[in-house]
């Protein structure tokens, strides 16, 4: 499992299709595999699982996404897990780095392009 987390400045409904789109377009084998949203009392908090086979382990790997938005004050959790083969251990934990460092991408990618 790979994590990363943030806190920035943006429109959350702009983030969240510019990240969906990214992931979605970043992988022929990525697919949205469902999601929730919520609203309270101005608090908006989006949570998307995001799925993609990886070459590299030969299996699949989740990116778990929570956005947490209040105004223009953002947050951000992307959680990737899956991708290692072994039974007790993980090993071969490069699909899901490779996931997560794609959420990275795009997440860097906004907060500069503000």
């Amino acid at each position: 499992m790979a994590k990363y987390e943030c806190r920035f400045q943006g429109d959350f409904g702009e983030f969240l299709n510019v990240f969906d789109h990214g992931i979605l377009k970043g992988s022929a084998s990525a697919s949205l595999e469902d999601g929730s949203d919520y609203e309270i009392n101005g608090v908006r908090c989006a949570v998307r699982v995001y799925e993609r086979y990886s070459m590299i382990g030969s299996n699949r790997v989740s990116l778990s996404v929570t956005l947490v938005g209040n105004g223009v004050d953002l947050y951000v959790s992307a959680i990737t897990a899956g991708g290692s083969q072994a039974v007790f251990f993980k090993i071969n934990t490069l699909g899901e780095e490779s996931f997560l460092q794609r959420a990275i991408e795009l997440i860097e990618g906004y907060k500069q392009g503000r």
